[in-house]
């Protein structure tokens, strides 16, 4: 008997589902718990089971596309089963070739100055954005991330044929037009005197659209429920680096293949903080107050198109060597979009480091139900006065974003400074 396949929940906080990649193609033999498809969820990109035997019937959503949960994406059945009734029920989707040929049979638009480009905008060294020429629909599909590179690398998307579904250019094209040689240009004559009128008056800059991710509907959806909401108010202290970067110096000179980092200190000083202040360890749940007996660290990873925050459990009970190599699995699988909704929720504190792009200091905007986040800024040299001199030391802004409902100024300030008395003196840790 058909069955519809429908959009599955594939995470908590997943309301809809984008299709990354059908794993099958209409007529294919499909067994039951075999993967069907990838989808890219709130936070990651999960595959999608059969629940049924039979074939492949028909394909309703077409890669890129997206649906809320429980709409019927696709129909399995026998090869000759009649399946008129189920398709009446849902729009089929257009197959990619009779999407193709309808669109090639439209007249050709006039050439725009800039053709718009289903990427978020990204810009070049020099300020300007890359331009990418229409294809016959006058469209051009590019990833976020090939966006970004191309318009780092100063590579005109105008000259690229995508590889990715649908012509779509992602990060392997843009890899590839950066390792061809690249002619030199020609030398431009200028005149000495400009005249009036000599350059042609430009009209408002093109610009492209490209629909919202899953991932960032959700940071959207969350911050709105977080800034407005929760009544923030923030906390900033200085910290004297040299200790803590000279024991992770000595380290890492043990053992190289450990690769601690200052935010894996970070990480180990801050659960160690929240054990000494419970109060802070907590979250606002409405009719009461839940205070955690461990520090469940979140660590915010940049991804392609948004962030999302993996989670060391129990980072108080764990050593400096074992923080430092969970950080790394999780951000790397976190990158590839393969973590599991367990592996991202549920933090009791959270950690956002902005060092390693120069930015000195920040506020971060807390995750609910969290009750604050830490906002960590570079580590760097400057003069400060010890003793009655000055000297220069490795100095770090840090600043908490606490919930007001759940901790006090007072509270976060002695949160902080014992922060600081462990990061300027790491030997705590082994007391």
């Amino acid at each position: 008997m058909a069955t519809k396949v429908i959009m599955p929940k594939l995470s908590p906080t997943m309301e809809e589902g984008q299709i990354s990649r059908w794993l099958k193609k209409e007529g294919d033999k499909v067994s039951m718990g075999e993967p069907l498809a990838e989808i890219d969820t709130d936070k990651a990109t999960m595959e999608m089971q059969a629940l049924a035997n039979g074939v492949l019937r028909k394909i309703l959503i077409n890669e890129g596309q997206s649906a809320p949960l429980g709409q019927p994406i696709a129909i399995i059945g026998e090869p000759n089963e009649d399946i008129a009734a189920l398709l009446s029920e849902a729009p089929a989707a257009k197959p990619a070739q009779e999407q193709k040929k309808q669109e090639q049979e439209k007249p050709a638009p006039a050439p725009p100055a800039a053709a718009p480009v289903s990427a978020a905008p990204a810009a070049a060294p020099n300020g300007r954005q890359p331009q990418a020429a229409p294809t016959d629909s006058g469209r051009l599909i590019v990833s976020p991330l090939a966006a970004r590179m191309a318009a780092e690398a100063g590579i005109d998307l105008r000259s690229l044929q995508g590889s990715g579904p649908g012509g779509r250019i992602i990060k392997k094209d843009i890899e590839a037009a950066i390792s061809q040689p690249k002619a030199a240009p020609a030398p431009q004559a200028f005149p000495r005197v400009v005249e009036r009128g000599a350059f042609p008056q430009l009209g408002a800059s093109a610009y492209r659209d490209e629909p919202a991710s899953e991932i960032r509907k959700v940071i959207a959806k969350r911050l709105v429920t977080s800034i407005g909401p929760v009544p923030h108010f923030f906390l900033t202290t200085e910290i004297e680096m040299d200790r803590a970067a000279e024991m992770r110096k000595g380290i890492n000179a043990l053992d190289p293949d450990l690769k601690i980092s200052v935010n894996d200190v970070v990480i180990k000083v801050a659960a160690a903080a929240l054990i000494q202040h419970p109060e802070v360890n907590a979250s606002f749940q409405e009719k009461f107050i839940r205070y955690y007996e461990h520090a469940d660290i979140g660590v915010a990873v940049a991804i392609e198109d948004g962030l999302i925050t993996p989670v060391i459990r129990s980072a108080d009970q764990k050593p400096l060597s074992e923080i430092a190599a969970e950080v790394r699995e999780l951000a790397e699988r976190a990158r590839s979009r393969r973590l599991k909704p367990e592996e991202y929720t549920g933090a009791t504190f959270s950690i956002s480091n902005l060092g390693m792009f120069g930015i000195d200091e920040f506020t971060a905007v807390i995750n609910p139900p969290e009750g604050a986040i830490l906002a960590v800024g570079a580590m760097s040299p400057k003069p400060v006065v010890r003793e009655n001199e000055i000297v220069v030391r490795q100095m770090m802004r840090v600043t908490m974003s606490c919930d007001h409902r759940v901790i006090d100024g007072a509270t976060g300030a002695k949160f902080l400074q014992t922060f600081k008395k462990i990061l300027e003196n790491p030997l705590y840790l082994v007391v």
